[in-house]
């Protein structure tokens, strides 16, 4: 198919286009196969260009004017802005609504930007395999307790899992498949993290009973073998107790209690994020109304954020987060987390709580691991939960922002910790964008048996390569950054949470976090300089010291000379 066939419109001239900021700008409106470009040449103003990547489009609405000829188009994207254009011929506006309401929702994943985004930039490292599993626990390889195995390298056992997986080194291959039957999806219990004391933390889905105390030695086996020295465990179960059972009469449910005697089960009720059916999204969808309507009271206001209950899920993924973290620092005691399928609120809990306790996960080369470990080879279908927004009035139920609640989740961790991550938050709003909408190609496909069967390594450049080149990186960077080696434990208090208002509000109003991160970087760098002169000054003094004692002792031994010669005489 050819992008031309999509486009009845390529070129239309004298098109007003209205910003978030209520900024219009007259000019050429230009749809190619990925951007629509708007171009102003007026010899009054400088000349403008907007580019807007047609997959940032959630949403595209037409009004025809019931006056005149011609009328609106309102475009809401992915990153919550929204766009105006105004078309004074109604067959044109038509033309152009079709043509974006195409683009728009591409469903061949091969024709999207990444696979013919060419960087204009030299490729530093290749981001696509840095982060391997073998690296990334290469220091665990070492000790004889675990191995590396390839069983999954066809996709058979695990469609959902990558290729290379790390296993308990005392279970082989047969036991592995034996028990990814027991769990739904195949996903077994699997090393999530491994903590300085020894506690490992583990994540899979739910067990399948088939509507029985069906039980699985496989399983049990897995499970007993990364056991710590407390020979006990706990099952944090990201389902209401109420849920978990009714998940039985769908073939799954929870481990029969009769055969984990060494592992204590308890439930966090995040059920609305387990059943992904579409609630999570319209949470969201009420949490964006609010921010975007300026004009009511500021009690309205409040009731309609806290009527949202995004703030709610916030709450809900921390505090599971930091249970299992207290689990494994305090407890010294092994943790697997399950919800039904394992691929969204499962993979909260286990990423959250590894930000908690482990410092290299809050610097920026940790945060980028941790999204590869424990999101894209974890197998979060990216591309099936962030393929719409919350404007789009033709999503499904399997679309939900996971991902975002993850990010809000840290931010919420760096406004009470704000010293303790190598990055800013800005690192945290990219990544939403590039999650929904980007050139690169790390967010595209669901697990990684898509990844490679697209290509996606060949053909595609990887979001990773992009920030950490060293000009990006320094923009990224929290200047108030200061290395804390230990776990980092939030108030869940619901008062101690925050709106993220530099996402949610940075297109309705100014943000001050870039003026004053600006003017922290100014103030750490004169004092930098003061500490710069107070060391040569210092340095200066020792050497003024060291000068004066040296005469002050050679002329005391002058002195003590001339008075020995005296008394000689």
């Amino acid at each position: 198919m050819e992008f031309a066939e999509l486009i009845t419109t390529p070129n239309l001239d004298r098109v007003i286009l209205q910003d978030p900021s209520n900024n219009t700008i007259e000019g050429t409106l230009c749809i190619t196969g990925h951007h629509l470009i708007l171009s102003s040449r007026n010899d009054t103003i400088p000349a403008q260009e907007i580019w807007l990547l047609h997959q940032s489009i959630d949403h595209v609405e037409k009004k025809l004017s019931s006056t005149n000829n011609g009328g609106l188009i309102i475009i809401k994207c992915k990153d919550l802005r929204n766009f105006q254009l105004i078309i004074s011929n109604t067959d044109d506006l038509l033309n152009v609504y079709t043509s974006l309401e195409r683009l728009a929702n591409l469903d061949k994943t091969q024709l999207l930007y990444p696979f013919f985004y060419q960087p204009m930039y030299t490729i530093l490292e290749d981001g696509h395999t840095l982060f391997k599993p073998e690296l990334e626990f290469s220091k665990l390889l070492k000790s004889d307790d675990w191995r590396v195995t390839h069983i999954n390298s066809d996709f058979s056992i695990c469609p959902s899992y990558s290729a290379t997986l790390i296993v308990p080194k005392s279970i082989d291959d047969d036991v592995i498949a034996s028990a990814a039957t027991f769990r739904d999806g195949g996903r077994f219990p699997i090393l999530s993290y491994k903590h300085d004391n020894g506690a490992v933390l583990l994540r899979s889905s739910q067990p399948m009973l088939n509507n029985s105390n069906r039980r699985s030695r496989a399983d049990e086996k897995i499970l007993n073998a990364v056991l710590g020295q407390s020979r006990k465990g706990y099952i944090i179960d990201t389902r209401s107790a109420n849920y978990a059972n009714n998940c039985k009469a769908k073939g799954g449910g929870t481990e029969p209690d009769g055969h984990y005697t060494q592992w204590k089960r308890v439930h966090q009720g995040m059920d609305k994020i387990s059943k992904c059916n579409g609630s999570l999204l319209d949470n969201l969808g009420k949490l964006v109304d609010a921010c975007n309507d300026t004009n009511c009271s500021s009690d309205k206001w409040l009731s309609k954020l806290e009527s949202s209950n995004w703030l709610s899920h916030v709450l809900n993924v921390l505090n599971g987060a930091c249970l299992v973290a207290q689990c494994l620092d305090q407890d010294g005691a092994t943790v697997l987390v399950h919800g039904s399928s394992g691929l969204d609120s499962t993979l909260l809990v286990t990423s959250i709580a590894q930000i908690i306790l482990n410092p290299d996960c809050r610097t920026v080369r940790g945060l980028q691991a941790l999204v590869e470990r424990e999101w894209l080879q974890a197998g979060h279908p990216f591309q099936l939960r962030n393929s719409k927004f919350c404007f789009s009035s033709s999503r499904s139920k399997y679309q939900q922002p996971t991902f975002l609640l993850f990010l809000d989740c840290i931010y919420q961790l760096h406004y009470q910790f704000p010293c303790s991550f190598e990055f800013n938050t800005d690192m945290l709003i990219l990544l939403f964008e590039h999650s929904y909408f980007s050139q690169f190609g790390t967010f595209l496909g669901n697990c990684e048996q898509d990844r490679l069967n697209l290509n996606i390594a060949k053909h595609t450049t990887s979001l990773w390569s992009y920030l950490n080149r060293p000009d990006i990186l320094t923009s990224l960077l929290n200047p108030l950054y200061e290395p804390n080696k230990g776990p980092i434990w939030p108030s869940v208090a619901p008062v101690s949470l925050v709106l993220w208002r530099d996402l949610l509000l940075r297109w309705i109003i100014e943000s001050p976090a870039k003026k004053v991160r600006e003017k922290i970087t100014i103030i750490l760098e004169k004092h930098k300089e003061v500490r710069s002169q107070v060391i040569k000054i210092r340095k200066s003094l020792m050497e003024a010291q060291k000068e004066y004692e040296e005469l002050y002792n050679e002329s005391c031994k002058e002195k003590n000379d001339g008075d020995v010669h005296v008394e000689s005489e």
